[in-house]
């Protein structure tokens, strides 16, 4: 048997289902993705950290004796009172006064590198999958983009619970957008627009068949990339 003929029988394979809930045919699913593993805890936190991170706004800010409301008439002499010198009743050691080293805005964002990001988006994949929480529909086009129309279908897939639903494409399809913007708990996105943190977050994915294929092509291309390079090193 040929190396890629062995890589075919590894491959998992995972039932594509039509809005119904009906099963309408197979997938495979590359083994250097959806493999059990591909899941890296410490890299999914890492890329958990780094998203909320990125997510702060940072408006945080404390004034210092600069900025603070007050006059800043030496209240006293210097000297020959028998009181503690002071300049300003804006001085930080007074009530009321300054504050010292105190927060001030700032971005928490940090850079993260792509390869790290891909990774851990192998690993929150290969992680629904693993649960059983992955699901693959051939099309999430319904009739008409009715709210009522895509909650039950949702419910025939199972999708109870906070649902991350992906489509392919450069952009989202407004009937698709008008479909399920007013879901609760819902939230739609392209398969360039993925994170591994929108992934762990909800509790069921579910990726159209063209999702699925861009997203396995992106990530093979990385992982290809670093096979070669560890061959080079070997």
């Amino acid at each position: 048997m040929g190396a890629d003929a062995r890589k075919k029988t590894m491959m998992a394979k995972s039932d594509v289902l039509n809005l119904n809930g009906e099963k309408v045919g197979e997938v495979e699913l590359a083994e250097e993705i959806f493999a059990a593993d591909q899941i890296n805890e410490a890299l999914l936190w890492e890329a958990v950290k780094h998203y909320r991170a990125a997510s702060r706004q940072g408006t945080h800010a404390t004034k210092n004796r600069k900025l603070v409301a007050g006059s800043g008439k030496k209240l006293w002499k210097q000297k020959g009172t028998g009181r503690a010198r002071i300049g300003s009743v804006r001085s930080p050691l007074w009530r009321h006064g300054g504050t010292v080293h105190g927060p001030q805005p700032r971005s928490y964002d940090y850079a993260f590198p792509r390869r790290k990001l891909l990774g851990a988006l192998r690993a929150a994949l290969a992680s629904k999958f693993a649960d059983g929480k992955l699901t693959i529909v051939d099309s999430l086009t319904l009739a008409s983009a009715k709210t009522k129309l895509y909650r039950v279908a949702l419910d025939k897939l199972e999708a109870h619970r906070a649902t991350l639903i992906v489509e392919s494409g450069k952009d989202l399809r407004e009937e698709l957008v008008l479909g399920v913007r007013n879901l609760d708990r819902v939230e739609l996105v392209l398969n360039n627009e993925v994170h591994p943190y929108d992934l762990l977050r909800c509790e069921r994915a579910i990726l159209s068949r063209g999702a699925l294929e861009q997203l396995t092509e992106t990530l093979q291309k990385t992982i290809s990339r670093r096979r070669a390079t560890q061959k080079e090193v070997a």
